[in-house]
């Protein structure tokens, strides 16, 4: 084997193991404590809990620790109606916005995979341009736009539209609003990098066999690009059910949503394990259609297998 192609062994170790170790260090390490802090107890001190495991005592404190392992936060969490309702409160914005970016970014992506190769690459660049910008300006340039006196009710009262001002900020269309400028890239991109592998000659074959228009797509382009769907509205509604920037800044103090929930918790009311009992279950459930998501392409995967 010659030297250019030679590979040592450390090095291949190195290379299989590194994603175990990022999720280590940059994932599992956090939960852990996290996790450990969700069993701690509130108390007015520095850092302001009480820790579950007195670790001068070693193992023995280790076991003192598990035996009397107390669930009230949890307790608490699934008993008070405020964390049910901005739980609901997320979900609710966080589907709705999830089918209004796969309407409004699906046509996009499909318009962008049939371009001409050249023409492609500059307007996904456009696609990918609002990412060049930070998240935090691009939201406080919506307040600009919906407040009373902002530019979208002045061009609607030089259009003769309206004769008073819309009160669109501090309300729930603000927030959907900010949610569906926020994250259509990411919904966008996924669906594109599916379309353009797509086959045309499946479509073509379709229409010379009597299929219209519509019935080629419904048969053809939106099965064949359920990946890309899939992926895209996990990309969508996972951040957005524990968004708090939009919701906070575009919706207002009456706006209840899980992230918002997170932080007051944690720093207004200073209940640093009740934020990270939100945190944990939160956590939990968002895993849930990650890994439904996970098996589903794992049995494909095994049907294209059998074929």
């Amino acid at each position: 084997m010659s030297r250019r192609g030679y590979r040592a062994p450390g090095a291949q170790r190195l290379v299989r193991w590194a994603p175990a170790i990022w999720l280590t260090l940059f994932f599992a390490t956090p939960f852990l404590l996290v996790l450990r802090l969700s069993f701690s107890e509130a108390a007015t001190a520095q850092p302001p809990y009480r820790p579950v495991i007195d670790w001068s005592e070693g193992l023995a404190g280790v076991w003192t620790a598990l035996r009397g392992l107390r669930l009230d936060n949890y307790a608490l969490l699934l008993s008070d109606p405020l964390y049910l309702a901005s739980a609901l409160t997320s979900l609710q914005y966080a589907g709705v916005a999830t089918v209004l970016l796969l309407l409004i970014g699906f046509p996009i992506a499909y318009a962008l995979a049939r371009q001409p190769e050249g023409r492609r690459e500059l307007l996904l660049l456009l696609v990918i341009l609002p990412f060049w910008t930070s998240f935090l300006i691009r939201v406080y340039a919506w307040i600009g736009i919906l407040k009373p006196e902002g530019l979208l009710n002045a061009a609607l009262l030089w259009l003769g539209l309206i004769s008073t001002p819309l009160q669109i900020m501090n309300t729930g269309v603000a927030v959907m609003i900010g949610l569906v400028y926020s994250y259509l890239p990411f919904m966008v991109l996924p669906l594109y990098a599916t379309l353009i592998k797509l086959d045309h000659s499946l479509l073509e074959a379709a229409q010379d066999l009597g299929a219209t228009p519509a019935r080629a797509f419904w048969s053809i382009t939106l099965p064949l690009s359920a990946p890309g769907v899939a992926a895209g509205a996990l990309l969508c509604f996972i951040p957005m059910m524990g968004e708090f920037v939009i919701p906070d800044l575009l919706g207002g103090s009456d706006t209840l949503m899980i992230g918002r929930t997170l932080w007051s918790e944690f720093f207004s009311n200073r209940d640093w394990p009740m934020a990270s009992a939100i945190a944990v279950v939160l956590l939990a459930a968002l895993l849930a259609p990650i890994l439904a998501w996970r098996r589903l392409e794992e049995r494909a995967a095994e049907a294209e297998a059998g074929q």
